[in-house]
Order: structure tokens, then C-alpha cells, then sequence
């Protein structure tokens, strides 16, 4: 198994870390447009191996695709990150040419590789790279949902006082502040509902805490969070390598499922060797699917501006 990531900087350095220590990837080549740059971050993580205790080869290249042919699994981070009080929207001008980019390059070497995209915004430039590229639809994936279920069920897990390990939730929707869906109502501690758990207004206090999360990290931390995010790009990563069938939430390419055509949005998906294996059509309600077809409208809007 063969991983690239592009882009070496927080974001890409932990995925790459994360798929490294989890040890499934023979090789993971790092590459970066600054000179140097993914070189070095690949030198320091190799010198972890001994003692982190894996076997996987990491390579930093600058610019050169080369290194990256033949690449089971491609992961895009490369773009501008989100500064304080900017929204995941406000990045497309520039992530859009960056992204459209790196895939062309990509392609060049690894005609069959799988692409998780991970720069913002990223369920419209999930789309760009389905729509543009020539992949089949299940070789091109969004990480967004796999990471907002991450922090939904860090607040849960947060509002009850339990361990995050007996909590089951999803985040579906748009990976955005106003589009997320967080499934609520869905939610639980160990099959126990959380609407027996924990009262009206701390559910929506975690729903609203969950939608925020990225900005809420932003402000603290000057720029966007990586640790959470290397993860999620990990595990998606490590689904593909170990063709394990799990399921999680991240942008898809719809095709009439949920009532939704030509996007690429948030919903559940089984996670293999061939990337999409299949998208679950669960049960929403009402006011789920009222959520998500609102979401869906706001990343269209945020589509139509690939075309100015």
C-alpha cells in the first residue's frame, strides 16, 4: 500500500504521521511546493520509527509527482488554511486552482488512485475533483464528516461525563459551521438514547458546539486544527488499505440518493479497498431531512462559484 499526502503542513505532517504509526502503509511519500519543506518532515518522522515502532517508508518530495506514482490512496491538504473569523467558504479562489492542480499531477502517475479530499472548502472541492477529474465517483472522497463526528461525539461525550469510547454518533450534511446536520436524535451511550441521558437544552448546546467546532479551534489556535483532522484522515486511509468495510460519514457523490442529485455531500458510507462500497440511505426525519436539504442548497450555492 502505497499513500501520498500533498501538503506538508500540519494537517498533512499528522495524517502522514497517524497513517505511519498505525503502521498498514509501505510507503508514504509527503510533497510539498516549498523547497525542503516535506523533505524535512519526512526525515524527522522516520526518525521516530524506532521508536514508535513502524515499518513504513516515508519519503519527502518537493513538487516532484514522480515519487508519487503508482499510489494506492492520495490525500489532498494543500491550500490556504482558515484563519480566525474566516469561513471554510471564503477559500475556494485560490484552494479551487490548487486542488484542480494536484489532481491533474496525480492522475499523471497514479491513474487509479483513490482521493481523499481534504482542503477547504471541501465538499465543493470534493466535487470539483469527481467532476473533473475522470475517476469513478467512489475513488473520490471528502474526510470532512468522519472528523465533525469526531468532535460531536467529543462533546457528548463531554456533556455526560463518559468515555468518548461507548459513544455512537454521526455528523451528516455539509462541512460547514451552518450546514452540518449532527443526528441528535440518533445519538447514544452504549444503545442507551442520549435524550434519556442529558436534557433538551444540553443536547442543543452540544449540537451547536459541534458545529462550531472548527472555528472554535481557529480562534484558539490561530489557524485550523491538525491532530483531530491527521486522525480522521488516517482511519479513512486505513479503511482503504485493510479493505475493512467501516462505515463513516464523508462527502459523497450522490447520485438520487436522500433526493439528491450531482453534489458531493455528507452521508454514510461503507469505506473499502475500492473507496465509496456502498452509501447507506439511513431513516431522518423530518427534521433531519428539512437540515440536510438546507445544507444542501448552501453547498450548492458555494459549487456554483467553480464556475466564476
Amino acid at each position: 500500500m502505497k499513500v501520498t499526502v500533498v501538503g506538508a503542513g500540519a494537517v498533512g505532517a499528522s495524517a502522514a504521521e497517524y497513517i505511519a504509526i498505525k503502521d498498514f502503509a509501505d510507503e508514504i511519500v509527503i510533497l510539498d511546493i516549498k523547497e525542503g519543506f516535506a523533505e524535512g518532515k519526512a526525515m524527522d518522522l522516520m526518525q521516530t520509527s524506532s521508536l514508535n515502532g513502524f515499518d513504513s517508508k516515508i519519503v519527502g518530495t518537493t513538487g516532484d509527482y514522480s515519487k508519487t506514482a503508482n499510489s494506492n490512496v492520495a490525500v489532498i491538504t494543500s491550500g490556504i488554511p482558515r484563519k480566525p473569523g474566516m469561513t471554510r467558504e471564503e477559500l475556494i479562489g485560490i484552494n479551487a486552482g490548487i486542488v484542480k492542480d494536484v489532481t491533474k499531477n496525480l492522475l499523471e502517475h497514479s491513474p487509479d488512485v483513490i482521493i481523499i479530499v481534504v482542503s477547504n472548502p471541501m465538499d465543493t472541492l470534493a466535487y470539483l475533483v469527481a467532476t473533473s477529474s475522470g475517476l469513478a465517483k467512489n475513488q473520490v472522497i471528502g474526510m470532512g464528516g468522519a472528523l465533525d463526528s469526531a468532535r460531536f461525539k467529543y462533546r457528548l461525550a463531554e456533556a455526560m461525563d463518559c468515555p468518548t469510547s461507548e459513544i455512537s454518533a454521526m455528523v451528516i450534511g455539509g462541512h460547514s459551521d451552518k450546514g452540518m446536520v449532527p443526528l441528535i436524535e440518533k445519538a447514544s451511550r452504549n444503545s442507551v438514547p442520549v435524550a434519556e441521558l442529558i436534557s433538551v437544552e444540553k443536547r442543543q448546546e452540544v449540537v451547536e458546539a459541534t458545529k462550531v467546532g472548527g472555528a472554535t479551534l481557529t480562534k484558539l489556535l490561530g489557524t485550523s486544527a491538525w491532530y483531530a483532522p491527521g486522525a480522521a484522515i488516517s482511519e479513512m486511509v486505513k479503511a482503504i488499505a485493510l479493505d475493512s468495510k467501516k462505515m463513516f460519514p464523508c462527502s459523497c457523490f450522490l447520485e438520487g440518493e436522500y433526493g439528491l442529485n450531482d453534489i458531493c455531500i455528507g452521508v454514510p458510507a461503507v469505506i473499502g479497498k475500492n473507496g465509496v462500497e456502498k452509501i447507506l440511505e439511513i431513516e431522518l426525519s423530518d427534521a433531519e431531512k428539512e437540515k440536510l436539504v438546507s445544507s444542501a442548497e448552501a453547498v450548492r450555492k458555494t459549487n456554483g462559484l467553480l464556475d466564476e
